[in-house]
């Protein structure tokens, strides 16, 4: 027989051995644990939500227009134009204030982030200590409840009836039953049952590490807005080179010709005014801006404790028009009160009062202690967790099995041995469709008795029934019933009692979903409750619902059927996990972008489905890794404020990329009509600078942070390049006017450069204007501020000898103030009928 060999270099091979009899009683001792922790053998795992401090500077460093700007200052510098360097300065700074930004978004997100991880219990010198994830070493026993997320590889030790959803590594969406060695992934989740296993891989070395890993790691951004820039930046990349080439030869036949600019120095001239055309051209900023203007929401929303795990949800945030509620932790607080109990009798109707035992009131009938000791159950659920309160009153007899809830199979089970008394028997505690299971005794009333259900359903009240079944065989497992999913219900059940609850609405549940329906966005209710229940609930919170819902167990299974029935109706009960993950492929299919909210592990497949899944900081392990938002302190009502960021976000974005891509086409317009003729470039690149500053630099700044909810819609290039181009062409009309002008009366080129400044600002501050539209204080403010500003420039001695201006004569500073009132004249035509015939939204009509 072959010996396997042992890579000594190995550190798990290092590892002392451990006894498997020992290690499953008493788990790992604590020279064990030191040993492992000190050969790194720790479940260490990537867990920043941002990039690396490299990909931060080559991001920020290594861009084509970061390369040209570079080689335009390195031409500046050698010829000792010292004061033209101010668009390298304003680049430069740009690009450390984004470090700056983004490297403190990293470090707060990051902080955040391992703040809110979950911790997980293992098994260490005999007792169950509670441990952060990451401090799990190789060996270590954990112990899984319902609900948590599995932290490392391994295999089972032990198993209660333990249901792992394996679905985020297959795909496939049953639950997978565990027992003993069968084997453990990291990433996947506990649907039901407890067990423990022994973890046999960690950190690096787990089956799926990058899968959890994933979930919180920085992703670049996936939007329209990002590929459109990624285009512009492509098409520029592609056409810059011959313009440069066009530029730059027209300027050195300005002044003469290439042989005659290179003998009395005129090339130097020259070389200046092409820098000044082709830094024009480039719109260094805009990309920056768009990247810091995500970081900053992300930052702002966590200080709101709203965790952004994925940066793509903050454009995705104003791209939602339907949103997908689950009922419970989300129009309610998630809290469970148990409302009443009303016992049976054989048939299932309402038993007599003459016949009710007299130990009923103080709450001692077998019936009772049976669901006192549903509600002291440990892995008891939300609701039946909410008996512990009514009973208090635990069987003196212990239990020989019990079969825990999932929400797969609707119901929990527990078996007292015949030496139990009136215990003794199988007691079923879950939803009243279980009593159509062909296990139910004859002579139940079952349809008269969910028909009752339904009438306290339409209430808003949550129904359950209290069954029981004779010992004359077990409660199967691995058999599949009618409504089992894994376990066969007992034979003869009868009820005993139907049990009525009652959830408590959020306060805040009205007004939030008032604000989505003025926002235009949709809301679907999906719960694996009753329809009705659920619907009522729809109802209490200001829903417009048709009838009492619909029950997903009725829907068709055909993906064309249920994309129908999605954008027919707005309430849904009665749905499985799998189902809600149909359901969101739906809504998707007809062309929405979906939002999900959840905070149970039965939601974690819509979540994952979703465009962005926003689960509660209470939520499941499993259910917050897989979401793209986390509500840190699980209130619905922060989603308004979400929503009003990411289209603020959005919406401005697009405003200023309006702005830079009127400056960038214009300034091509101008250096090929300048290079084309041969006339000189009309700016110096500090006079451009300035103007830069004016018109996009200084505004953008107080653009980013101005209140927008306009709408999210698709075609942001198309609107920006149909906004620009007659902005462009207004502008450059204005300029070359002026130059005309300039020529005409044989002014020096100092003057012409001036009176050009002041026609292009005018201009171009009308193009601001317009961009801002509708105007408030704030924005008139702003403008006229830009334009007091411009007048200083022009008019202080000290800004005159900075930017070498020399004062026009009267006929040619008559003409620019005539070419900038015409230029703002077209730029104020083509905005009315751009807004006419591209901007106008009929489903936003509100001010922007």
């Amino acid at each position: 027989m072959a010996v396997e060999k042992t890579d000594e270099s190995d550190p798990a091979a290092q590892r002392s051995p451990v006894d498997p009899a020992a290690l499953e009683a008493r788990g790992l001792n604590s020279l064990q644990v030191a040993e492992r922790q000190r050969l790194q053998l720790a479940n260490v795992q990537p867990h920043t939500t941002s990039r690396s401090v490299l990909e931060i500077l080559r991001t920020h460093l290594m861009t084509l227009f970061n390369l040209i700007i570079g080689a335009c200052a390195l031409v500046i510098i050698l010829l000792g134009r010292w004061l033209d360097l101010l668009f390298a300065i304003s680049a430069v700074a740009n690009v450390i204030i984004g470090l700056f930004q983004e490297y403190s978004a990293k470090r707060k997100l990051d902080a955040i982030a391992l703040l809110h991880q979950d911790d997980i219990h293992v098994l260490r010198d005999g007792m169950l200590v509670e441990i952060h994830r990451e401090h799990i070493v190789l060996d270590d026993v954990v112990e899984l409840r319902r609900g948590d997320q599995i932290p490392a590889d391994g295999v089972m030790l032990s198993s209660a009836g333990l249901d792992v959803d394996e679905s985020m590594l297959t795909g496939e969406s049953d639950a997978v039953p565990k027992r003993r060695d069968d084997r453990v992934l990291s990433g996947t989740a506990v649907l039901a049952g407890s067990g423990r296993f022994q973890v046999t891989a960690v950190g690096d070395s787990a089956h799926a590490v990058r899968l959890a890993a994933e979930s919180k790691r920085y992703q670049k951004i996936n939007s329209e807005l990002r590929r459109a820039l990624e285009r512009v930046a492509f098409w520029l990349s592609i056409v810059l080179l011959p313009i440069v080439v066009v530029v730059l030869n027209g300027q050195m036949q300005a002044f003469g010709g290439w042989g005659e600019a290179w003998r009395d120095g005129q090339w130097r001239e020259a070389m200046v005014t092409a820098v000044s055309s082709v830094t024009a051209m480039i719109p260094a900023g805009l990309a920056l801006m768009t990247t810091i203007a995500f970081a900053v929401a992300a930052v702002k929303l966590a200080q709101s404790q709203v965790l952004i795990q994925e940066q793509p949800a903050v454009e995705i945030l104003a791209r939602v028009d339907v949103v997908g509620l689950d009922k419970t932790g989300t129009l309610t607080d998630g809290t469970i009160a148990f409302h009443g109990a009303e016992p049976l009798d054989a048939a299932g109707r309402p038993a007599p009062a003459t016949k009710r035992s007299s130990t009923a009131l103080e709450g001692t009938e077998p019936w009772q202690q049976v669901l006192a000791w549903f509600g002291a159950d440990e892995s008891a659920n939300a609701t039946a967790a909410a008996l512990s309160g009514p009973f208090r009153a635990l069987p003196r007899h212990r239990e020989t099995s019990q079969v825990q809830f999932s929400s797969a199979r609707r119901w929990s089970a527990v078996t007292f041995a015949d030496d139990a008394g009136e215990l003794a028997g199988h007691w079923v505690l879950g939803a009243p469709e279980l009593l159509r299971a062909p296990t139910t005794a004859a002579g139940v009333a079952v349809d008269e008795l969910l028909h009752r259900t339904e009438e306290v359903a339409d209430r808003g009240l949550r129904t359950m029934i209290l069954a029981h079944a004779p010992l004359h065989g077990p409660v199967v497992p691995g058999a599949t019933g009618e409504l089992g999913r894994g376990e066969r219900l007992p034979d003869e059940l009868r009820p005993v009692a139907l049990l009525t609850f009652k959830e408590n609405i959020r306060p805040d549940a009205r007004s939030t979903l008032e604000y989505f329906s003025r926002q235009h966005v949709e809301m679907k209710v999906i719960s694996g409750d009753s329809p009705r229940t659920v619907a009522a609930v729809a109802r209490e919170v200001g829903m417009e619902v048709d009838g009492h819902g619909v029950d997903a167990s009725e829907l068709p299974d055909d993906p064309e059927g249920l994309r129908r029935a999605m954008a027919a109706h707005q309430v849904f009960g009665r749905v499985s996990p799998e189902q809600k993950r149909s359901m969101v492929q739906a809504l998707q299919a007809n062309g929405h972008v979906v939002a999900m909210t959840g905070d149970g592990v039965n939601d974690a497949l819509a979540l994952k489905s979703a465009d962005l899944g926003i689960s509660m900081g209470s939520g499941a392990p499993a259910t917050k890794a897989v979401s793209r938002m986390v509500l840190l302190d699980g209130r619905f009502d922060r989603l308004p404020d979400v929503v009003a960021e990411g289209r603020k976000v959005i919406a401005n974005t697009e405003r200023v990329a309006h702005l830079f891509l009127t400056k960038t086409l214009y300034a091509i317009l101008l250096g090929l009509f300048c290079g084309l003729l041969f006339w000189e470039f009309p700016f110096l690149p500090r006079q451009f600078s300035t103007v830069d500053f004016l018109m996009i630099g200084c505004p953008a700044f107080f653009l980013a942070l101005m209140p927008n909810t306009r709408r999210y819609r698709p075609g942001f290039l198309r609107r920006s390049v149909l906004f620009s181009v007659p902005m462009a062409a207004a502008i450059c009309l204005g300029v070359i006017a002026v130059s005309i002008a300039g020529r005409m009366l044989d002014e020096s080129a100092s003057a012409v450069q001036t009176a050009s400044t002041l026609a292009l600002t005018v201009i171009g501050l009308w193009v601001l204007a317009v961009a801002l539209r509708p105007m408030t204080v704030p924005r008139i403010v702003l403008v006229a501020a830009m334009y007091g500003l411009l007048a200083v420039i022009l008019l202080l001695p000290v800004s005159q000898r900075y930017h070498l201006f020399e004062m026009p004569g009267p006929e040619l500073l008559a003409a620019a103030f005539v070419a900038s009132i015409l230029g703002a004249g077209v730029v104020e035509g083509a905005w009315r009928v751009h807004e006419r015939h591209v901007e106008q939204d009929p489903l936003d009509p509100a001010p922007r």
